[in-house]
């Protein structure tokens, strides 16, 4: 008896393959979901790391007013650094929250209370989020909260007139540049491959905040 003229080895062979994908697909994708669940659980451990929790209070308080979520620049911060004070990278950022000291020195002009050093942590993480300010102020459009949390992030991190061409691209191209996926599109017109680094920081900084408390 050949394969094909037997009943039962047609319906294996045709039915076998498709219990196979409804069977696995779940497990796959739950491999997935848990792969990046074990990566977010991971930056939980900075929940026992609060030596600088009361600046991230503080200044976000001055900066945001009381009832802003600070957890967010702490989130900030352990992308940027780990929370290590004593990080510098290639292009010259330094600290906590990885600010360049010329930026270090112009908020500084802005807001003479910023006393101390780029180097001491308590300064940084001041000038860091009066810098955020400074972003999060520009983007004047009525935009959802955590839409124009974004659009500071990426600007810290790519710079905002680098933020402003990746918006005029997308509009021009017919998204609503009101959306940070706008910028999703646009950025890497702008920056190349180093637009990989602004999205993904700003998707970290989202993902570290949910496991903060």
């Amino acid at each position: 008896m050949s394969f094909w003229r037997c009943g039962l080895c047609r319906y294996v062979f045709l039915v076998l393959p498709l219990l196979l994908m409804l069977g696995w697909a779940p497990i796959v994708y739950g491999a997935q979901v848990n792969d990046i669940s074990e990566g977010l659980v991971a930056f939980a451990r900075y929940n026992k790391f609060t030596a600088y929790d009361r600046y991230f209070r503080k200044y976000s308080k001055r900066f945001f007013g009381a009832a802003f979520d600070w957890h967010y620049f702490k989130a900030q911060a352990v992308a940027e650094s780990n929370l290590r004070p004593d990080v510098r990278s290639s292009a010259g950022a330094v600290g906590v929250m990885q600010i360049v000291p010329r930026t270090f020195e112009e908020v500084r002009r802005k807001d003479p209370s910023i006393t101390g050093s780029v180097d001491q942590p308590r300064w940084n993480i001041a000038a860091g989020i009066a810098y955020d300010r400074q972003n999060f102020v520009a983007w004047i459009a009525d935009r959802p909260l955590s839409e124009k949390l974004k659009f500071m992030f990426g600007s810290y991190n790519a710079g905002r007139s680098n933020i402003l061409r990746a918006q005029q691209i997308a509009l021009v191209d017919g998204l609503n540049g009101i959306l940070w996926e706008s910028i999703a599109y646009g950025l890497p017109k702008v920056t190349g491959r180093y637009s990989r680094e602004t999205l993904g920081y700003v998707e970290r900084i989202f993902g570290i905040r949910r496991v903060l408390r």
